[in-house]
């Protein structure tokens, strides 16, 4: 966004069997963000297991005695999905001359695009 200090942070929870994004938020990676992420997880899944870098904000939000770490190889899907964002959304790559300007727009790029990704996903066949 604009200035590298004003770096933005897109962070996501994705269902494992449907590989659809249930909420995400964007901003700084403190303690807050991360609380906003977990209060937007729809009610059924904040009793499920999670799956992080154990990264320490995480451990004071999300429950500790359902969280599995990285070094499981269970983090992939989201791996998978943030590059996947960055090949198909310019304004979300490292080192780019497309960004946004306003947080709103970048937002709303975002949103747009998890709108569009979970709707491909609802229409393949399992």
């Amino acid at each position: 966004m604009g200035r590298k200090s004003d770096a933005q942070w897109v962070w996501i929870a994705l269902c494992r069997r449907t590989r659809q994004i249930l909420s995400y938020a964007i901003g700084p990676r403190d303690w807050y963000r991360c609380r906003e992420l977990y209060e937007r997880l729809p009610r059924a899944y904040k009793r499920c297991a999670t799956y992080s870098d154990f990264w320490s904000t995480y451990d004071e939000v999300f429950p500790h005695d359902r969280s599995v770490g990285k070094e499981t190889g269970e983090t992939a899907h989201v791996e998978r999905w943030n590059n996947t964002l960055r090949q198909r959304l310019g304004r979300f790559t490292r080192k780019t001359l497309s960004f946004s300007k306003l947080k709103s727009m970048h937002e709303t790029c975002l949103r747009l695009f998890i709108h569009q990704y979970n709707q491909e996903l609802a229409t393949i066949p399992t």
